[in-house]
């Protein structure tokens, strides 16, 4: 008769010798795929990119480009803006004069986005061309209903 070395785990004999975890190791080992895998979550809907952009930031990414030149906005570029998506304004601010384009009539104004919380108002500062060979510092402002 042969023996060999499988032999005595199919009658059982060897069962008992067979690798066994204690319940406090288990226990731990579960708890730790758990946070690993919490923590995989947390980092995943943290590298996501942002569904829900804000109307004003993206108007002004769209528009300051096409009013900068060589680093400095050209006010009367403002004219080349092509239709907005939403009601909106854009305004370029400089040496106490103001530059302004809108969508239409029902586009917010700045001045009316001071006193409502249903308007987005986003601005960054800009070099402005006011004159030949004369830049001076500026803000460029988008002011979209949310």
């Amino acid at each position: 008769m042969s023996h060999w070395s499988g032999e005595g785990l199919l009658r059982g004999a060897e069962s008992e010798n067979r690798a066994a975890v204690e319940p406090i190791a288990a226990l731990v080992a579960v708890l730790a795929v758990g946070a690993a895998l919490g923590l995989y979550v947390v980092a995943l809907d943290d590298a996501a990119p942002e569904r829900e952009r804000p109307t004003a930031e993206a108007t002004l990414d769209r528009v300051e480009p096409t009013v900068t030149t060589g680093g400095v906005v050209n006010p009367e570029r403002l004219r080349g803006v092509d239709e907005f998506r939403y009601a909106a304004t854009v305004e370029i601010e400089a040496d106490g004069e103001t530059w302004t384009v809108r969508s239409g009539d029902e586009a917010p104004s700045v001045e009316t986005a001071r006193d409502s919380d249903a308007i987005a108002v986003s601005e960054r500062p800009v070099t402005v061309g006011v004159g030949p060979g004369r830049n001076v510092r500026g803000t460029l402002r988008a002011v979209v209903y949310r």
